[in-house]
Parts: C-alpha cells; structure tokens; sequence
C-alpha cells in the first residue's frame, strides 16, 4: 500500500454492522454526557468509496478519475482516495495545500479552476502544479506572467441547459472562440496539451456527453493544426451519487465509451480523465442531527383530501400504523417547528446549493397509532433563511430526540460550521480494507504503473457478482 491510510484512520466493522448501528451508538452516548457539547454526528462509510472506485473502473476502464476535492475535503475521503490511486482535482490553494499535506505528489494534482487569483497561480508554481485550466484571455495572460512552464487545458462550454447546476454560465469557453485562445496560447509560448468539460450535475440527458466529447474533438483538431501537443481529454464531473438519479451512471458509462470509441478511439495516444465528487461520496456518508427546540404554531389545519393531493417534494415515509390527527387530538390545528444543531449554512448546505428536501428518519420508532402532525425542520441560524425542511408529517418529537439522514456526503464538509458541531467518523468493514490493500501496486513500483492493468487480488462483491474490472493505478498526469 501507498501508506496515505491506516487501519488506525477508521473503525473497523464486520458485514452487516451498519452506519445506522453506529450511529446509535454515537447518539446515545452523547444523550447520556453531561457536557452535551455534540449535536450532530456523521459516519461515513469508507468502504462504499472503495466499492464506487471499483465500479467506476468496471463501467469507464479508458478513464482516469481524479477527485473534485470542493465536493468533500475530509481527510478520511482524501485518502482513501489517493490509497486506491485517484489524482485530484483543486479549485484553490486551500485544496492545493490539503491534498499534498497528505503526501500527494504534484503529479497528480489539477489546478481546475478556470478563474484563478494570481497569487494562487504562483503557489501552483512554487509547489510543482503544473497542469491548469483556462476559458479566456485574461486568465491565459495572468498564467503566461506567472507560471510560464505551465501544462495548459482548454475549458470548452457544453450544452446543459437541462442541468441542476448548469456551470457554463460560468465557465468554458465557446466553440467559435477556441482556435482565437489556442492561437494566442501559441504566440505566447505556452503549451496547451488538452480539453476539458463539464456538463454540470443533475443533467437528464447522457447525450450531453456525447456532444461534448464530439466538440473536444474539434478543439484538439484545432489545437494540433497549430502545432500544441494535444494529448489529455478531462470528461468533468456530473455523476450521480446515489441510486434512483434521473439517468443512471452505468448509463452515462455506455454513452461515454461509445463517444470516446469513435472519436478518441484506443491507442490514440489520448490520456483520459473525469473529474468525480458526488458519485465517491454522496450515498457514504450518514448524519444524526439533535433537536435543540421546538414549538408549536396554531394554524388551519389542512384536509386529509388536500394532503394527499399536494404531494410533498421530498415527503417522509412512515409506517401505515401512523394516523393523521384527527378532531379529537385537538380543537386547534396546529404545526410543530423543530430547531436542528445544524442547518443550510452547514451540513445541510445542499438544501440552498441542490434545492433539495432532506428526508429525516427517525432514530426512535414511536409507538404504533401515533398521530402525525404538520411539521418543518429549522437551522439554529438566526434568520429566515435557514429551513431545512417544510411539509413534512413527522410523530411528537421532543428536544433531545435525533434526526437522521442519508446522503449526506456531498457539499457538506468543508464549511466551519460542520466542523465546530458535527464530529465524522470513519468506518470500513474488513472485506473492504482486505480489497483496499489487495489492489494497490507496491509504492516502489508506482512510477512504471501507468497504464498497467493488474487484476484485483482478492476479489469482493461490487454489486450483485463477485467480478471486478481491471484496477489502474496511474502514476502521472504529464
């Protein structure tokens, strides 16, 4: 093994001991302290990383991942990550400095950032980052004046009108002006040595992808008419994290490698990436926030006709021994507020970046016929904003119950607040470390690894067979 992660970095669980076990544990410990001093707990399961590792490997064998660090900074996720031989992908010098702290090389790191402050260029530069975007000619001047010697690529804008997050209103550049920016990179003696894309996350259609890699094409036509050494593909990020998405992974998959068949067809000499988040750590990580208020607000209340006509957004699922309340729990309808220990502008910042309506589950199962009331999940941030969830029909909760939620991986760690209230801790079963340490080539034969496929060691199941694709574990970007 590379050495970035040791059995002492996780708790070891056998099969079958669950997040949702642990985090038990971790809760009821914490209602019975004193100091009361957590009130929330994450368990992320490292070896659902692993397993996600290996399916992608099994789906996109042409494909080199990098990890978008923005996604999920946690040191347990980085790595986990570089154990299994990811490159990353940096959007800043924080990302920069957190990646390589941990012993990742230079060689395996991407400045991706297509809009870069110059002082953070120049770290790139004194830290042996060589490869950075680019999307206009004012950040190509600014990366000429102060890192030269860089490895440039060309950040193209895609179609994805359809997407959740629709990142070229942001970044890339249009296809009409792609010759004009490999035109000015050439005078200035910089090299351009790639493309790359993103089709932004929550895109319904994998045809995206197919168009995007047919417009890198044309770029590398360009770019090699005008002498660069065009040699790198970065297909972006997009990829689903959790099961039941619009389109499934191993969909976009099958759209990819027929794209990049017929128009970066095997032994092309093209080095291709994808820059991943959400699809390593989304569906890894499970989070138990505490109630620390709550309060009831009188209200019309609404029809059962009306409830079930007006489907919620994200409703919660309960047991059909639940009942509505009905006139006799109360003369006055009323709704329940409950206040979190955490909310939007922490761990559950997906609520403003994702529109999503997280889905609690109930730590304690209430008792049967227990009547549901009208419910709305609140952040302890001092202003409006900070809602969690609405329209939900939850029992009597009380202060000091805790809430829990799946998915919880993506785009919520990294901000203060996560980590002043929410304490992480890491797990792996031991049939994932065995398959984790199984697949790696020894360190001192990294360097001759690139394009080495060696088979997996001790085989484990992905998801319903035992067979795993090839694992690569490259050693360089350049």
């Amino acid at each position: 093994m590379a050495g970035y992660l040791r059995e002492a970095d996780f708790v070891m669980v056998e099969e079958g001991f669950s997040t949702h076990d642990l985090l038990e544990e971790l809760t009821l410990g914490a209602s019975q302290a004193t100091a009361g001093e957590v009130a929330a707990f994450s368990v992320a399961d490292l070896g659902a990383v692993v397993r996600k590792h290996f399916c992608f490997l099994k789906c996109l064998p042409r494909v080199r991942p990098f990890y978008s660090v923005k996604c999920n900074s946690s040191p347990g996720v980085l790595k986990v990550l570089a154990e299994l031989g990811l490159g990353f992908s940096c959007a800043n010098k924080a990302e920069m400095e957190l990646v390589q702290h941990i012993g990742v090389p230079a060689s395996k790191i991407i400045y991706a950032n297509p809009c870069k402050q110059i002082a953070q260029i120049k770290y790139a530069a004194e830290h042996g980052v060589q490869l950075l975007s680019f999307d206009n000619e004012m950040e190509l001047a600014k990366v000429v004046k102060s890192h030269p010697s860089t490895k440039l690529v060309l950040c193209v804008a895609t179609a994805n009108s359809y997407s959740t997050s629709q990142l070229s209103l942001k970044f890339g550049a249009a296809l009409a002006s792609c010759r004009h920016l490999l035109e000015n990179a050439k005078k200035s003696q910089v090299e351009v040595v790639g493309v790359s894309f993103h089709i932004g996350s929550g895109c319904p259609d994998p045809q995206a992808y197919a168009q995007s890699i047919a417009d890198a094409r044309l770029v590398f036509e360009m770019g090699s008419e005008l002498g660069h050494r065009m040699h790198i593909l970065d297909l972006g990020g997009g990829f689903p994290g959790i099961e039941g998405a619009k389109v499934r992974f191993e969909e976009m998959a099958s759209v990819i490698n027929s794209a990049l068949d017929l128009y970066f067809p095997e032994g092309c000499g093209v080095d291709i990436l994808a820059e991943l988040g959400r699809y390593y750590v989304t569906s890894a990580f499970t989070v138990a926030v505490s109630i620390i208020a709550k309060k009831e607000v009188l209200l019309d209340q609404p029809s059962r006709e009306a409830l079930c006509s007006q489907p919620l957004q994200s409703p919660l699922v309960l047991p059909l021994t639940f009942a509505l309340p009905a006139e006799e729990n109360g003369p006055t309808p009323k709704t329940i507020v409950y206040h979190l220990a955490d909310g939007v502008y922490g761990i559950f910042n997906s609520v403003l970046f994702d529109n999503v309506c997280p889905t609690p589950i109930l730590q304690k199962k209430p008792p049967t016929e227990q009547p549901l009331y009208s419910s709305s999940l609140w952040g302890p941030a001092a202003d409006g904003y900070d809602c969690v969830a609405e329209g939900l029909w939850l029992p009597q909760l009380h202060v000091g119950d805790w809430l829990v939620f799946d998915n919880m991986g993506a785009y919520t760690v990294g901000t203060g607040s996560f980590h002043k209230a929410c304490r992480i801790t890491y797990t792996m079963s031991r049939v994932a470390w065995e398959a984790l340490q199984g697949q790696l080539l020894p360190a001192d034969q990294e360097e001759d690894a690139e394009g080495v496929c060696k088979p997996l060691s001790c085989g484990w199941e992905i998801t319903d067979t035992l067979c795993v694709g090839p694992v690569f574990t490259p050693a360089s970007i350049m």
